[in-house]
Parts: structure tokens; C-alpha cells; sequence
């Protein structure tokens, strides 16, 4: 979205978001906020690209943020969030653990005392991941949406490969020249990330759409792997697609007001 069309958008709604930066000695970034900060914090956490907006409809959702002080993010370097530096030195510290470290600050804005609910789809998945497992006192629930998080399942398209040359790059904006380096590091990452799983202790909802031609299913059955014996409810949409957030947001919504739906025997639904 343009900032034009996130105007209009919210021209007359009487929801609108609060943005903030969060400086540090590496990055700034970026947060839109709905619904009052004594509220649990729900944190939403993008793919590869993205941005804050992809999340507008949970932003919108008065009942959400009823419940919840919803806070969505731009990750470090997608948008108006940034990585201090050049990202030639920049991008060897462009880890899942720096990602998870960095946009935990976004919880100081909450003011409620409660752990959070975390939500993190696509390749955002293994960054909300990784934060459960570090912070794991602050998060209550996790939630992983269309998850990129088997190391042995990385998806390359043929175009792929352009972005990896530096004449190409000189040509792109930098979000997709970073949502290239996260796609050629993206298995390293998640092999470091094994051990985490592990950590996890809050309890888990993972969603997966059987038509979903970004993220290979057989990621679906990798979480059952990670997270055998741990409280986890794992819901397989057979008809859904990649963005299950905007086609089955219903779902979505109904198991974020649920507070146990993480405990919930495991599922399949249409």
C-alpha cells in the first residue's frame, strides 16, 4: 500500500492505528498499533516482503482490539523499518535471533504486565519461532500461519537466482534485495534454529493450506516433528491457499479470542 491508499483508507474510521519507532544502536523500527496498551499484547509479525499493512484487517477488527493491544510490525529493513550500517556488513548479522531480538522491543510499548500472543506467518513464522523460544516468560501463545520453517523444504523459482547478482541488486529496492538474502540463508537459519523448538513453552496453533503454492505442506508435518509432546494445535485448511490470515481471517479471529485454542486437540477443517 502507498501512503495515499493507507490514507483513504482510514479516512473516517473512527479505528485508526498509532505508529512508533523504536531506535537502537542497529535498526528502527516500525510499529502501528491498535486497541489500548493495558491490553495483552498480540504481536503480528510479517513475511518476505511485507510490511505492517499486510495485517490492515487485524488492525481494523474492533473486536481484536477489544481484547488485545494489536501491534504489527515492519521487520528490520521492509518499509519504514531499518538496519543501521551498510547492509554489506549489515546482512551477516541479518539472523533469525537478531530479527526476534530486534523486534521484541515492539512488547515495551505494551504497558499490560501480560505475556504476549505472538503470530508470525510465512517466513515471519521462524522469527515469532525463535522469539517464543527466547523470551519465553513473555510469550503466552504462538502462532505460526502458512510456516517456512522446514530447512529441507526451501522453494526456489526460477528467477530467483537474478537477485543474487550485484549489477540486478543496483537495480532493486532494498526490501526485495533483503527478502532475497533471507531466501538464499533461509535454510542455514532454520537449521540453526533446531534447538529452539525445544524452548518453546507456550502453547502452539500451527495453520497450513492444502493449496498453498508458496510453502511446500510437508512444512505442516515438520511441526508436528518440532513440536511432539508439547501443547500444539495443528489445523490443515485443504482449500486454502498462502494467505490464510485474509481468507479464513473468521478462523484466525476465533482463535485469537479463544485464549485456550493453543491447547486444543489437533484439527483439520475446511
Amino acid at each position: 500500500m502507498t501512503e495515499r491508499e493507507i490514507r483513504e483508507h482510514y479516512a473516517g474510521r473512527p479505528l485508526k492505528p498509532t505508529f512508533y519507532t523504536i531506535d537502537t544502536d542497529t535498526s528502527r523500527l516500525f510499529v502501528a498499533a491498535t486497541g489500548a496498551d493495558t491490553l495483552p499484547p498480540l504481536l503480528l509479525i510479517h513475511g518476505a516482503p511485507g510490511a505492517w499493512y499486510g495485517y490492515i484487517r487485524m488492525l481494523d477488527d474492533t473486536l481484536l482490539s477489544k481484547q488485545y493491544h494489536v501491534i504489527s510490525v515492519d521487520r528490520p529493513g521492509y518499509h519504514k523499518s531499518r538496519i543501521s550500517g551498510p547492509w554489506r556488513k549489515r546482512r551477516k548479522q541479518y539472523t533469525l535471533g537478531w530479527q526476534a531480538n530486534t523486534i521484541a522491543q515492539a512488547l515495551r510499548l505494551n504497558h499490560s504486565g501480560k505475556p504476549a500472543t505472538v503470530l508470525g506467518r510465512s517466513y515471519g513464522a521462524p522469527v515469532a519461532a525463535r522469539l517464543a523460544a527466547d523470551y519465553p516468560a513473555q510469550i503466552s501463545q504462538l502462532f505460526l500461519v502458512s510456516p517456512a520453517i522446514d530447512p529441507d523444504a526451501e522453494k526456489f523459482y526460477w528467477f530467483s537466482t537474478w537477485g543474487k547478482f550485484p549489477l540486478i541488486q543496483a537495480f532493486l529496492p532494498k526490501f526485495l534485495n533483503i527478502a532475497t538474502h533471507e531466501k538464499f540463508t533461509h535454510a542455514d537459519e532454520l537449521r540453526k534454529l533446531l534447538p529452539s523448538w525445544s524452548q518453546i513453552q507456550a502453547p502452539v496453533t500451527v495453520m497450513q493450506g492444502g493449496r498453498d503454492w508458496i510453502i511446500n505442506a510437508c512444512n505442516f508435518d515438520f511441526a508436528k516433528c518440532v513440536l511432539d509432546g508439547k501443547p500444539a494445535n495443528f489445523i490443515f485448511l485443504p482449500e486454502a491457499g498462502h494467505l490464510i490470515t485474509n481468507s479464513h481471517a473468521e478462523l484466525v479471529r476465533s482463535l485469537l479470542l479463544t485464549p485456550s485454542a493453543g491447547t486444543a486437540a489437533p484439527t483439520s477443517a475446511n
